[in-house]
């Protein structure tokens, strides 16, 4: 695409936010060539996003930090987490809703949220061998273990605790 007549207009016009603005809702990744300012204009960036949710990697710092703008690229495309500022990578909210569209953003969650069971019962939902990266503590609750013994089976088995291995309940699934 770095030569199609796209992108050639887009780097043209790359100061001119109408274009931009226009343009980014049928090929998000043009905003690649807009100057910083479109960049960092939110009304552009979420028309992108809304698409795209990979067209927040060219977003300006500042909109990386806004939750709203977060919560629309997630919902699109949940790994467009790892884009976002510190701040929202330890926002509860956001991580909740990346991890239903992908559980694997586990890995780009704050300390305190890979120890917090409610996005990390999401995120095995979603994708049970994630589980490795969640805190040794849910590794060890049995609520967290069998969400991600259901889906995962055996793939997952290693990373929960050697304790629960044993448990019925979690050898039932496991036998299903």
């Amino acid at each position: 695409m770095a030569d199609s007549p796209e992108v050639i207009e887009a780097r043209e016009k790359t100061n001119d936010r109408a274009y931009f603005l226009e343009n980014v809702k049928k090929i998000p990744s043009l905003i690649e060539w807009a100057n910083d300012e479109i960049r960092a204009d939110k009304e552009v960036i979420m028309s992108a996003i809304t698409v795209d949710g990979g067209a927040l990697e060219f977003a300006s710092d500042e909109l990386k930090d806004d939750k709203e703008v977060l919560l629309t690229a997630v919902k699109q495309a949940g790994w467009t987490c790892c884009y976002a500022s510190d701040r929202l990578k330890a926002d509860k909210d956001v991580l909740i809703e990346a991890c239903k569209n992908d559980g694997q953003v586990l890995y780009f969650a704050s300390q305190e949220l890979r120890d917090d069971k409610d996005v990390v019962l999401e995120a095995v939902k979603n994708k049970p061998i994630i589980l490795k990266y969640a805190s040794s503590r849910l590794r060890s609750d049995k609520d967290v273990a069998v969400a991600a013994i259901t889906k995962g089976k055996n793939k997952v088995i290693e990373y929960i605790a050697p304790n629960l291995r044993d448990d019925e309940e979690i050898k039932k699934i496991l036998e299903e």
